[in-house]
């Protein structure tokens, strides 16, 4: 996959296609209160908000704009799941709407705890020429978070079911999985709360949002003609959500007087042992932080291996080989390991650990040593593969 840190055009002047923005959240009085504001005084623009009713197998779709309520309507799915939801319903009426003449802006408010990622991916291929969203282009993609719970929201380990916002009945996602998520793929967040009072919360939305993406704080400061006036860029999307595209530190000047937000960047070119990371995979991987990056393992070099881990909970898995991977100018990427660590201390005179020195102990343990190196990788050669479960059966190719 190619990454480019260029910036999002503008919308040609020319270009007469009805502007599509997409919103994401996990709070559903945040959403509502976005929609509102969006489409309230703004005769020109419509909402589409989704609701997926997974134990009755169908949708809530809801239309608002200035007038109020257009259509309320329960549509049956086949199967209750997000990706339904689009191909089936979103799609259609989304043309329809850009079909309408009486709108110029289309906001698509996604089920609450829904990632924008796939839906804008599936939006993009139909918005293409030829596609049955060509009278649309994609807008804005963004996130609307609370910074006065996001500490919260990110760092602890409660799942979407159990706060009553999952898109299926056993989804089993960590709410912190979801909002870093929707925070890392948007070109705009907008947050809610005091973020002077909450610094700790505005400083995570900062390390976690992509480099050159935008954040504004209030609602009151969300305006539909700011978000019809951008153009999203589907790659650089992807980019920012991509583990190769994980954003670095900030400058140490960009740190507000409150703020206890950290950022650890875990680097070299050098491997994990296997066996290792498998016995100090928890000292590095869980616990109150958000993580996420690549690696390799030094019993599978061509492997490029993603590490994405929040509320907790800790995913690894295989993105392909490193030959698969090159930069914006075509350049290949060569093998290394980078994971960067995002968390927060815990206040003044609260129980907790500060946990970066813990995960910058395991991740020197779990590294090859040049010694163990120098052979070529001979010493792996013939024992058990203890991250087959994770990573798969190996391959002559991985």
């Amino acid at each position: 996959m190619p990454f480019s840190s260029h910036p999002s055009p503008d919308p040609a002047p020319d270009d007469t296609r009805v502007a599509l923005s997409v919103l994401a959240t996990i709070d559903p009085v945040l959403r509502d209160s976005a929609v509102f504001g969006l489409v309230v005084g703004a005769p020109r623009v419509v909402a589409l908000r989704h609701d997926i009713r997974a134990a009755e197998g169908a949708l809530r779709r809801v239309v608002v704009d200035a007038s109020g309520v257009v259509e309320d309507e329960v549509v049956p799915l086949e199967h209750a799941c997000l990706s339904c939801a689009v191909r089936e319903d979103a799609v259609p009426t989304l043309r329809r709407l850009a079909e309408d003449g009486r709108w110029e802006h289309v906001v698509l408010a996604l089920p609450v705890a829904a990632e924008s990622l796939p839906v804008v991916r599936a939006l993009a291929a139909q918005t293409a020429p030829g596609g049955e969203l060509e009278r649309l282009r994609l807008a804005t993609v963004l996130a609307v978070a609370d910074v006065d719970t996001l500490e919260h929201d990110l760092l602890d380990d409660e799942l979407v079911t159990e706060r009553g916002v999952g898109l299926t009945e056993d989804d089993q996602r960590a709410v912190g999985e979801v909002l870093a998520a929707q925070l890392e793929h948007a070109d705009l967040v907008v947050t809610t709360g005091d973020p002077v009072a909450a610094a700790t919360g505005a400083g995570l939305v900062d390390r976690l949002r992509g480099v050159g993406t935008r954040r504004v704080d209030g609602l009151h400061a969300l305006a539909a003609a700011d978000l019809a006036g951008r153009t999203h860029d589907p790659v650089a999307g992807e980019r920012r959500a991509h583990p190769l595209g994980v954003r670095g530190p900030l400058p140490r000047h960009a740190r507000r007087a409150g703020d206890r937000s950290w950022t650890v960047e875990l680097r070299s070119a050098r491997p994990f042992d296997s066996e290792r990371l498998l016995r100090r995979i928890e000292d590095l991987g869980t616990g109150r932080v958000r993580s996420r990056g690549v690696f390799h393992v030094a019993n599978r070099p061509d492997s490029l291996c993603a590490w994405d881990g929040a509320g907790g909970q800790l995913c690894i898995g295989t993105l392909g080989t490193w030959d698969d991977a090159t930069t914006a100018e075509g350049r290949p990427v060569e093998p290394h390991t980078r994971v960067v660590v995002v968390g927060a201390t815990p206040p003044d005179g609260e129980p907790g650990d500060d946990v970066r020195e813990r995960v910058l102990d395991a991740f020197r343990d779990v590294l090859a040593t040049p010694d163990e190196l120098a052979d070529g990788g001979l010493r792996w050669l013939g024992r058990t593969d203890v991250l087959a479960p994770w990573l798969g059966a190996r391959t002559d190719a991985v």
